[in-house]
C-alpha cells in the first residue's frame, strides 16, 4: 500500500500509516517548523515544503494506494465560536485536499478532522464532503474515535472520514482495550524536569511504569525533547492551588485579578492532570497552562508527545514554542495506525 499525506504536519498520520505497513511517497506540508521536524523522522519520504494550492499530483494506482490527511481545523474547533461558518475561509483548505484526490484517484481516502466538523453550520461541511466524495466514485463511511479507546493516554475525539472507490466494505477500530492507558502509564518515567528546562536530551529517571512506556521507550537511554517553558512566579503561584483533575476555579480570585471576566474561562484553562486518569486533550497545552499531574509546572515537549502517543525515538524540531504547536496539532499515531490497519486488512 502506497500513500500521499497532505497537510502532514509533523507526521503523526504518516507515522501511524508507516506503523500500519503503508509506504509514504510523498508528503506536503507548508509550514516551515512542522516540515524541518518531518523531514527529521522522516527522511526516506518526499517531503514538498510547498502550499498545497501549489501541489498537483500525478495519478496513482488504482489499487493499493491512499491519500490521507487533516486539513486545518481551528475553523471548526468547538473552542472557536466567532470565525466556526462558512465566511472563514480556513474552513473552505479541504476543497484543495479534495481536488488532489480528484487527480490522484486513490483507491483509499483518509480525512481526519476535529469533531466539530459535524456541528460547524449544522453539518454543511460533513454534507459537502461526503457529496463530493460519492461524485468522485467513492463510498463513504465516517465515525468520530476517541484517541483513549486506542491505547493512547488522552481523551481526544476525531472525526475520520473514509472513501473507498472499487466497493470494499470498510467498518472503523473498535475500542482496543477496557482499560485506559494513565498519565502515570505515560510519563512516569520520564526525565526530571523542572520550570524553563532547556536540555533537550536527557537520561530516563525512573524505571517503565507500563507496557506503554515500554513501547514508547524502546530500550532507548535517553529521549529527547525534554524542554518547558519558563513560566512567570505568579503563574507558579496559581499552580500551587489546582489539585489533580482541578482547573482555573480552584485558584484564588485574588491571584486571577488580570482575567477581566475569570467565570469565562473554560474548563482547560489551568487543568491539572491526574496520575490515575487519561489526559485531557492537549491542543494548546502551553497557552491552556496544562499542569504536571504533582509538580508545579507546565508540561516538558516529551511529555505532551507521549501523551500523544509518539515514540521517544521521534524528535521535534525548531523552537519550544514550535514544538508544542506542532505535538497539540498531531494525530495521534496510535489512533491514526489503528484506522489504517482496518483499510489493510481488508485491501
Amino acid at each position: 500500500m502506497i500513500a500521499l499525506d497532505l497537510f502532514s504536519g509533523a507526521g503523526g498520520m504518516s507515522l501511524g500509516a508507516e506503523h500500519a505497513g503503508i509506504k509514504i511517497l510523498t508528503a506536503v506540508e507548508n509550514d516551515p517548523h512542522a516540515c524541518q521536524t518531518f523531514r527529521h523522522n522522516f527522511p526516506h519520504v518526499q517531503l514538498l515544503e510547498i502550499d498545497i494550492k501549489d501541489f498537483s499530483s500525478p495519478p496513482l494506482p488504482s489499487r493499493d494506494s491512499i491519500v490521507f490527511g487533516g486539513p486545518p481545523c481551528q475553523g471548526f474547533s468547538t473552542s472557536n465560536q466567532k470565525t466556526r461558518n462558512k465566511d472563514n475561509p480556513t474552513n473552505w483548505m479541504f476543497s484543495e485536499f479534495f481536488r488532489v484526490v480528484e487527480e490522484a484517484r486513490p483507491e483509499w481516502v483518509v480525512f481526519e478532522n476535529v469533531k466539530g466538523l459535524l456541528e460547524t453550520e449544522k453539518g454543511f461541511f460533513l454534507s459537502l464532503i461526503s457529496d463530493k466524495l460519492k461524485i468522485l466514485g467513492y463510498s463513504c463511511q465516517f465515525s468520530t474515535l476517541n484517541a483513549k479507546d486506542f491505547e493512547v493516554p488522552q481523551v481526544r475525539n476525531r472525526l475520520f472520514v473514509v472513501g473507498n472507490r472499487r466497493n470494499k466494505k470498510f467498518s472503523f477500530p473498535k475500542r482496543r482495550s477496557l482499560k485506559n492507558v494513565t498519565v502515570k502509564d505515560a510519563i512516569w518515567d520520564l526525565p526530571h524536569v523542572s520550570n524553563g528546562t532547556d536540555t533537550s536530551w536527557l537520561p530516563y529517571s525512573k524505571k517503565c511504569a507500563s507496557v506503554y512506556a515500554e513501547r514508547l521507550r524502546d530500550n532507548m537511554r535517553e529521549s529527547p525533547n525534554n524542554i518547558t517553558t519558563r513560566s512567570a512566579l505568579h503563574i507558579l503561584e496559581r499552580y500551587k492551588y489546582v489539585p489533580q483533575g482541578g482547573n482555573w476555579e480552584d485558584i484564588p480570585e485574588a491571584l486571577m485579578s488580570n482575567y477581566r471576566d475569570r467565570t469565562r474561562c473554560h474548563t482547560g484553562i489551568y487543568h491539572r492532570l491526574n496520575w490515575e486518569k487519561p489526559s485531557v486533550v492537549l491542543g494548546n497545552f502551553r497557552k491552556n497552562m496544562l499542569i504536571h499531574p504533582s509538580e508545579n509546572r507546565g508540561l516538558s515537549v516529551r511529555e505532551a508527545a507521549r501523551l500523544q502517543s509518539f515514540p521517544d525515538l521521534f524528535e521535534f524540531k525548531g523552537s519550544i514554542g514550535f514544538q508544542q504547536q506542532q505535538v497539540g496539532n498531531a494525530v495521534p499515531p496510535l489512533l491514526a495506525k489503528a484506522v489504517f490497519q482496518n483499510i489493510m486488512n481488508i485491501s
